[in-house]
């Protein structure tokens, strides 16, 4: 372990980068994890929609379980960069996913955060080699990128940049491991990572089968919440497969349904986004969710995901 930072268990103190609902999901999180969490804020009118967010999350959390102790009021928010960090012993950027910005920000961190604390990321596109450039302690700079919202999803995909240390990488998936996140080290840097590209893929069919008319945005959504959906709440894409082939697992399926990947289903390429597909998928929204805004539909996702991480907990997934 390096001198300068603590064991993953002995954190105590998180700071959080930014106000919007990854950075603010972050902030609810750690919380509820019984950490001090300090959040930084570009202005200080963010404040405000910050702690709307927290609370927001805050009432799912409880469903959850929270660490004994926890609380909201342990959150402070400040606009002052140097004092957000400087007792920090874990520090989570989630501001603007803007190269130029991030590497501004990570110039300062590399700076002002204690030595060897690590910095990590919430960036879902950016690569870290590119982020850590202008930081002057590349080696403690590491992805940890969310699924959203990070309050619920258990996700978080762990990359290495270019000057990254490995101890530092093995560091934050031990430190998310232990405040009950599931950590995926990636091997090395990929484009959108894993579970963001399997997500893209299915984005991608759906936008062709609405541009060819094949089908809608209710008939599409039905089809995943109602098929693979709750069956991928348990077990991956493989392991679905594997089981569906009986006693032969996955060498059946390979042998019965191989031949059908060649066959033309899958479009492969993006299809062009035009005004006429960007309407039928904004008219498609709407009716399938007439009069509800976004805190309501939020709220309904939460109240659902509740619902299934602790069916996945009695389950023993």
């Amino acid at each position: 372990m390096t001198m300068g930072r603590p064991q993953p268990q002995d954190v105590s103190a998180v700071t959080c980068l930014g106000a919007g609902p990854i950075g603010a999901g972050w902030a609810a999180f750690f919380l509820a994890t019984g950490h001090d969490v300090t959040s930084w804020v570009l202005e200080a009118e963010e404040e405000e929609k910050l702690r709307s967010l927290v609370a927001t999350a805050w009432s799912s959390l409880e469903q959850l379980g929270t660490t004994e102790g926890a609380s909201p009021g342990q959150l402070h928010v400040t606009t002052d960069l140097a004092a957000a960090v400087a007792g920090a012993d874990f520090v989570q950027e989630s501001v603007p996913e803007i190269l130029e910005v991030k590497q501004a920000v990570y110039a300062d961190l590399g700076r002002l955060a204690p030595p060897d604390v690590v910095l990590c990321s919430s960036t879902s596109g950016l690569s870290m080699s590119d982020i850590q450039a202008l930081c002057p302690s590349p080696e403690r700079t590491v992805t940890g990128h969310p699924f959203n919202p990070p309050y619920l999803m258990p996700l978080v995909e762990i990359v290495a940049g270019r000057r990254t240390d490995p101890d530092a990488v093995a560091w934050t998936a031990e430190f998310f491991r232990h405040v009950g996140k599931a950590p995926l080290v990636m091997d090395r840097e990929v484009p959108g990572f894993i579970a963001t590209r399997l997500q893209e893929a299915i984005w991608r069919e759906a936008l062709h089968m609405i541009a060819a008319g094949e089908a809608t945005v209710e008939q599409i959504d039905t089809a995943v919440t109602n098929g693979p959906g709750p069956r991928w709440a348990l077990m991956g894409p493989c392991m679905v497969f594997h089981v569906g082939g009986g006693e032969g697992g996955m060498a059946y399926c390979l042998e019965q349904f191989g031949p059908a990947l060649k066959f033309p289903w899958s479009r492969l390429d993006a299809p062009e986004l035009t005004d006429d597909l960007a309407r039928r998928l904004i008219d498609g929204c709407d009716a399938a969710a007439p009069g509800e805004d976004f805190r309501t539909l939020s709220a309904k996702m939460n109240e659902g995901l509740v619902g299934v991480l602790k069916a996945r907990r009695e389950a023993g997934f």
